[in-house]
Parts: structure tokens; sequence; C-alpha cells
């Protein structure tokens, strides 16, 4: 019968290390050693290697990581003449709608002149090529830099 005395508890009784007893002379800790310490588990890390120089150290750093690095989102002429029609505005959101932008991140557009244009269209741009820029005007488009 289910009764609030009889009810089986929760959680388990936690083990407390450092009493004799049952678990003999180490009490679980074994053997003598700077992990048998007190307070061991918070100030030794899981990459210490006893004393040795650590691995992060003895390889070689190599390489240069620019960090004012930008990174464009590149777009073709070609998937503009694909995916839109005549007298469309590109920008941001028309271009994440065609799906020629992935992602939620915001990242400045550059679009470059491979391919052919033969549409009219006014491109609103973080970045455009010079061969890009006059294939579109040369289409009877527009283009306006952010």
């Amino acid at each position: 019968m289910l009764q609030l005395n009889n009810l089986e508890k929760l959680t388990k009784k936690r083990k407390r290390v450092g009493r004799g007893r049952s678990r003999g002379g180490y009490c679980g800790r074994g053997n003598d050693g700077q992990k048998c310490r007190p307070g061991a588990n918070s100030e030794i890390s899981a990459f210490f290697e006893g004393g040795q120089m650590p691995l992060v150290r003895r390889i070689p750093r190599r390489g240069f990581v620019n960090v004012f690095k930008k990174t464009f989102k590149v777009v073709n002429l070609t998937d503009l003449e694909n995916k839109f029609s005549d007298g469309d505005v590109i920008n941001q959101e028309s271009l994440r709608q065609k799906g020629l932008i992935k992602g939620k991140e915001v990242f400045p557009i550059k679009v470059l002149g491979g391919g052919t244009l033969s549409k009219k269209l006014t491109v609103n741009v973080n970045a455009i090529s010079e061969s890009a820029s006059q294939a579109i005007q040369k289409a009877g488009g527009a283009v306006q830099l952010l």
C-alpha cells in the first residue's frame, strides 16, 4: 500500500569519502598522491600532465588569424539572371527569400561579374566588382552601394 512513510527516496545517499570503516585505510581514494588530497578535484584540470610540459605548449604555433578581416557573402550575375525577373530590387531580404543567402547572420553582400545579365535590376549591396557594375548598368539597371 502506498503511504507517505513508505515512499522510496528520489536521491541516492552521497558517498562520503574520508571515513574509514569498510572502505579501508585509503577510504576509496587510492594510494597516496596528488589526487588523494582534499580539494584535488577542483585544483587539477583535465589536461594537467603531472608537471611535464603540456601538449599545448609543446606543439609550435603556426599561422595567423586576421581579426579585422571582412567576410562577404558572394553572389554572381548568373545567380541574379536565373532567380530574379525584370525590374526586381535586389537586397539582403530578397536574396534570402530566393535562397541565394543562407543563415540568419547578417553579412555584407558582394556581387561579382561571373556570367551575363540581360534583365533590368536595381541592386542594393555593400560591395560590387567593376565588371558586375558595368554589366548591370549596360542592361539598364541601377547600382546603389550601402
